[in-house]
């Protein structure tokens, strides 16, 4: 089976684009290149020392709430994602992991990277601590929204975008894509910084 020699270019061309829309966060996309270019392949998870994960922004139909879950192994509220286990396309990986955690079946991806962030995972079960490369996709509801939680949830709820951004008990990158929603929503909000 003869792979596409183009195949490999998606994650870079798709990380470029965003840093073209945020030039202020080169440095993060600068850092995320930089993994593409590893030689231990970057999206499998057994690559301890960081992989790649993808998670989703997964808004409603109106766009004015998201669904989060409360992450059983960190105990945080944040946004549906995962790990790309071998799967090159963040797009898909979002999609996928916002469907089996959420269990909604009508969803689309946007195009477009909507943020991006690393951060450390805690040591857990004999796995050790190491950095998540987070490449994260809005994904919309375009029917049901009745959620079922999966084993990988305490629990889910459809919180109220706005609310988010003034939340100190929501982690900060959560908070930084409520801003990023709001502001693509209405220019007219958009706050001095991310």
């Amino acid at each position: 089976m003869s792979l596409d020699p183009n195949a490999g270019e998606a994650p870079r061309l798709s990380l470029a684009d965003y840093r073209a829309r945020w030039p202020a966060e080169a440095a993060t996309v600068g850092r995320f290149l930089a993994l593409l270019d590893d030689a231990q392949d970057p999206f499998v998870r057994e690559r301890l020392a960081g992989h790649f994960t993808a998670s989703a922004w997964l808004v409603d139909r109106t766009g004015e709430r998201v669904l989060l879950t409360h992450h059983r192994k960190l105990d945080r509220w944040l946004q549906l994602g995962g790990h790309a286990d071998g799967v090159r396309d963040f797009a898909r990986v979002a999609l996928t992991e916002a469907q089996e955690e959420s269990g909604l079946s009508d969803l689309s991806v946007e195009a477009g990277i909507f943020d991006l962030d690393a951060h450390e995972i805690p040591e857990h079960k004999g796995v050790p601590a190491h950095v998540h490369y987070d490449v994260r996709y809005v994904v919309r509801a375009n029917g049901s929204e009745e959620f079922v939680v999966s084993d990988e949830s305490h629990a889910l709820a459809w919180r109220a975008i706005a609310s988010l951004v003034d939340d100190e008990s929501m982690d900060d990158s959560v908070r930084r894509m409520a801003r990023k929603w709001l502001t693509r929503r209405d220019p007219r909000t958009r706050p001095s910084s991310y």
